[in-house]
């Protein structure tokens, strides 16, 4: 069956979300630990609302998440992988819906920003080493994400100046 909006009923989630993986020129990433599962590392993560797009979706999880604003900077990794919704969070999606879609992105800081993290969501964060984060970051996903971005790093990425 094919996803539309109109085919999620509003207490569902959409099985597709984003992956925004924020860092700087320095080789330091921001990993955030969740509430809920505890000691879970991630990167700023969200599930798209119905109708909206990647982009405006990771736009909108950074600025929930971290309080950065990126428009002008955000990075599309042009990359997106499929993975099984695990069992804990199966409650969320509708009964057909299995895998979820992850589309990635990037935002590359001149230097460590404070972060305004959503209590709901996030208990604490860390600026890392991409691999001291590989290390700590739970998802596949989120991993996967970090090996890609490792060796831009120093490149010639476009810098988010005013986020």
């Amino acid at each position: 069956m094919k996803t539309t909006p109109a085919t999620i009923r509003p207490e569902y989630k959409r099985p597709a979300s984003v992956l925004v993986v924020v860092f700087t020129r320095a080789g330091e990433c921001l990993l955030m630990r969740r509430i809920q599962p505890q000691r879970f590392w991630q990167s700023v993560t969200g599930s798209l609302r119905p109708g909206e797009n990647p982009r405006h979706a990771a736009l909108r999880e950074l600025r929930e998440e971290t309080g950065l604003l990126g428009a002008a900077h955000l990075i599309n990794l042009h990359q997106s992988r499929l993975f099984p919704i695990i069992q804990a969070w199966r409650q969320r999606y509708a009964k057909h819906h299995h895998f979820n879609r992850e589309y990635w992105f990037g935002v590359c800081l001149p230097e460590r920003r404070f972060i305004r993290l959503n209590q709901a969501e996030h208990s604490e964060y860390r600026w890392l080493r991409f691999d001291r984060a590989l290390e700590l970051a739970n998802s596949w996903t989120n991993r996967a994400a970090l090996r890609l971005l490792a060796p831009l790093v120093n490149s010639s990425l476009p810098i988010a100046s005013a986020v």
